[in-house]
């Protein structure tokens, strides 16, 4: 996929699964359905607080390194030993996460891998556009979670994309009321916009937009659409 592309689809509110793109409007959870919220940072207004800073300077004995995306047992064995750890669903493994059986990887990928000392402790796999970057998976050795590595791993993919001057950083989405993704909110939320579905316009963070487009979109759909989580 050309780069540009990629930055297209991404400003639409599109993002990566598999080997394709897509987008939605609602999680469904048990017999709940939320809203879902697409989220973008805006690069140049990025500046770490002092949490995100202290963040950088205690992992800063990790050496980090950033090469092409390739799927190797390292990585399959790093991710098996983080999915044992948690608690929600997730994909039983990074190739099934990644290329779901394709033999090909048609987007421009690469893993930014953390080590301690030989041993590899966290990875974060990423899709770079032409001036964007789409931050895709994150896992990281369940020992290690005293260090909040999925968040280091944003800011670092967050400092390589300043690094190559792109414009726009997207982690992917949160959903309303549901804070399970409020994570991705961690690196500015200053900075943060949030994809306005209606209008196709992106706009300021805040939860007050959050909670007015939520709002929105369900007043749109039918009545008989909910009818199955009733």
């Amino acid at each position: 996929m050309r780069g540009d592309v990629l930055d297209y689809y991404l400003s639409q509110g599109y993002y990566r699964m598999h080997q394709d793109l897509f987008t939605c409007r609602f999680l469904p959870v048990n017999d709940n359905l939320y809203t879902v919220h697409w989220l973008r940072l805006v690069l140049p207004e990025v500046e770490f607080g002092s949490e995100q800073r202290r963040l950088l300077r205690i992992n800063e004995r990790f050496t980090t390194t950033i090469r092409p995306f390739q799927l190797t047992a390292e990585l399959e064995a790093l991710y098996a030993q983080y999915r044992s750890s948690i608690t929600f669903d997730a994909p039983e493994t990074v190739e099934a996460f990644m290329l779901a059986g394709a033999t090909h990887n048609v987007f421009n990928s690469e893993v930014l891998e953390v080590r301690d000392g030989d041993q590899l402790i966290a990875a974060g796999i990423f899709d770079s556009g032409t001036r964007t970057m789409a931050g895709i998976m994150n896992f990281y050795h369940p020992s290690y979670r005293k260090h909040s590595l999925g968040k280091y791993l944003m800011l670092l993919k967050i400092k390589h994309a300043l690094a190559k001057q792109n414009t726009h950083y997207y982690p992917g989405y949160l959903v309303h009321n549901y804070p399970k993704f409020d994570y991705k909110l961690f690196p500015c939320v200053a900075a943060t916009e949030v994809f306005d579905c209606t209008s196709g316009l992106w706009l300021p963070f805040s939860w007050d937009t959050v909670a007015a487009q939520s709002a929105q979109i369900i007043a749109d759909l039918p009545n008989e659409y909910f009818d199955e989580f009733e």
